[in-house]
């Protein structure tokens, strides 16, 4: 590689660590204020935690700290254990040690069965519940970690609202908010938000409940001590932390690799946030997971390794030591209103616009997990939310259980099949869908499109009966984004009308478009030859000019 090649990377990845610090700061501040631990904790947390998971990590750039939903777990412990930090803190350690654990096993490979309307349920019941506990600190009271408490305690404080407080709270919504997108790419609007309506505090004085003290110097090492008898009641909380950080982490892999073309090793990943939280819990500060929104920020600005993972703390501390003072002056309404858009961004909207096109089991797991995870218990939802998606499923196979006689696969279309991968050279290739297309067979599918170099064209013959589910229609889109990213053409053999009629409802067909889906598989044959000899034409054309 030469030393071009080498600034652009370096430089990409300068960038990367800046921006997604920027990201960082104003969200860090606003979850240790959220869980009780306190801006500094927040801070501290995303430094620690970065620095260390992006030095032991993957080679992809992962930005990690302090999130939205690890937040409302550790708030929710946190309440539960009357607010004891060091028992919290205690909690925080062990749930790093579950995740080396985790980490040395196949943890990593269940998050793929776990299916979609779940995983929706509980992001948008944390998203709501994110937005319902800011309610008081938007208009100046102190929040609360109960959802029942804090809707009535809202509600009666109403009646003697803090103005100031709220008109700041109300200018950061309206800026965080308002900013468009092309400008908040390179202009994050929280941190905007952040400064100025700190600075219209200051100048005006305003009489706003604040940060007020937040501590800049290095935290101490102290090895948390717990009392044996305890054990038993941390250990529930410690579990369910874990789960929460492992399982968002892992997500953020996710995503990291479908924008990076790569693929992490999700041990690695677990073993390294796993040891940055025990880092965490050893400085007393907030534990965190890798954070999507400022993974995809970092990303975005042109990071491309871990070098920009170590540029985010570097950033960080520099704006803590430099910048203290104004810190403590930061309101805590502008804070609220900064978590109730984070709350906002998590909400799966993606789902809620196709929600009345959802077949009836789906929405019966989505409404439990997400009143399950606003109004009692995060990980107990998850689980009865997966829970009743088996039964569901399990109910749906043995309703349609019986013996069927069904004629052998047509052999000529297997030999045309092979001849054709030999003709063109794999330039056209046939791929059924056989079996049913649902939740625990999605992920894997979307695996087997990642080798797909010198393809042309690729026909995907859906052969089942069986009607789709949303993690199969979205895996589904998900296969013909990348395919279509390669520029490869798509053709559909869709041999049931009600599965045709579903795809057509989620837009799938109009991605590929209605000229190429087909009932019968040699007419689909037919016409891919038919498009690459018309491209081989012009080609020629083109190059007879």
């Amino acid at each position: 590689m030469d030393i071009k090649s080498r600034l652009q990377i370096l430089t990409g990845d300068i960038f990367g660590g800046i921006n997604s610090a920027i990201v960082a700061l104003p969200q860090a501040l606003a979850f240790g204020v959220a869980t009780g631990f306190g801006a500094a904790a927040g801070i501290w947390g995303a430094i620690i935690l970065c620095l260390t998971a992006g030095l032991l990590g993957s080679k992809i750039p992962m930005i990690s700290g302090p999130t939205g939903p690890m937040t409302i777990v550790v708030a929710s412990v946190a309440a539960a254990l009357g607010y004891d930090m060091t028992a919290v803190i205690v909690v925080i350690m062990f749930a790093a040690i579950i995740q080396l654990i985790f980490s040395l096993t196949s943890i990593s490979d269940i998050v793929k069965y776990v299916p979609y309307p779940v995983i929706s349920g509980f992001m948008n019941g944390v998203g709501i519940l994110i937005i319902l506990l800011q309610l008081n600190p938007l208009i100046g009271y102190p929040s609360v970690s109960d959802t029942f408490e804090g809707i009535t305690s809202f509600v009666l404080n109403l009646q003697t609202i803090n103005m100031p407080a709220f008109g700041l709270g109300l200018l950061t919504l309206l800026i965080v908010f308002g900013i468009p997108k092309k400008i908040n790419k390179y202009l994050p609007s929280q941190i905007v938000a952040l400064i100025l309506c700190t600075i219209i505090s200051i100048k005006l004085g305003l009489d706003v409940p604040k940060i007020s003290e937040i501590s800049v110097g290095f935290p101490k090492i102290a090895v948390p001590v717990f009392n044996l008898s305890k054990l038993s009641e941390y250990l529930p909380f410690a579990l369910t932390l874990a789960i929460v950080l492992s399982a968002e982490s892992m997500l953020t892999g996710l995503v990291a690799d479908s924008l990076t073309k790569s693929r992490h090793n999700p041990k690695t990943l677990l073993f390294s946030q796993g040891l940055g939280n025990v880092a965490c819990a050893l400085t007393g500060s907030l534990c965190g997971t890798a954070a999507t929104m400022r993974t995809v920020a970092a990303l975005n600005t042109g990071a491309t390794t871990k070098f920009a993972a170590v540029v985010n703390p570097v950033i960080l501390c520099l704006l803590l030591f430099k910048f203290s003072g104004f810190v403590a002056e930061i309101p805590l309404a502008v804070l609220a209103g900064i978590l109730i858009k984070i709350g906002y961004d998590i909400i799966d909207v993606k789902l809620l616009k196709v929600i009345k096109f959802a077949p009836k089991d789906d929405l019966y797991v989505l409404v439990l997990v997400f009143l399950l995870t606003v109004f009692y218990n995060l990980i107990f939802a998850v689980g009865a939310g997966i829970t009743l998606a088996a039964l569901l499923y399990a109910k749906r196979v043995a309703d349609k259980a019986n013996i069927v006689q069904k004629s052998v696969y047509d052999r000529d279309i297997m030999k045309l099949e092979k001849i054709l991968e030999t003709d063109y050279k794999h330039k056209i290739r046939v791929v059924h869908i056989t079996g049913q297309f649902f939740f625990g067979s999605a992920t894997q599918m979307i695996s087997k499109f990642e080798d797909v170099l010198g393809t042309k064209c690729i026909i995907i013959n859906y052969e089942a009966d069986d009607l789709l589910d949303i993690s199969a229609i979205f895996a589904l889109e998900d296969i013909i984004v990348r395919l279509k990213s390669q520029h490869i053409k798509i053709l559909l053999v869709i041999k049931n009308e009600q599965v045709l009629n579903q795809l057509s409802q989620h837009s799938i067909i109009s991605q590929t478009g209605e000229e190429n889906v087909f009932y019968d598989e040699i007419k689909a044959i037919e016409h891919a030859k038919s498009s690459l000899k018309q491209i081989a034409k012009n080609r020629k054309k083109l190059n007879g000019n």
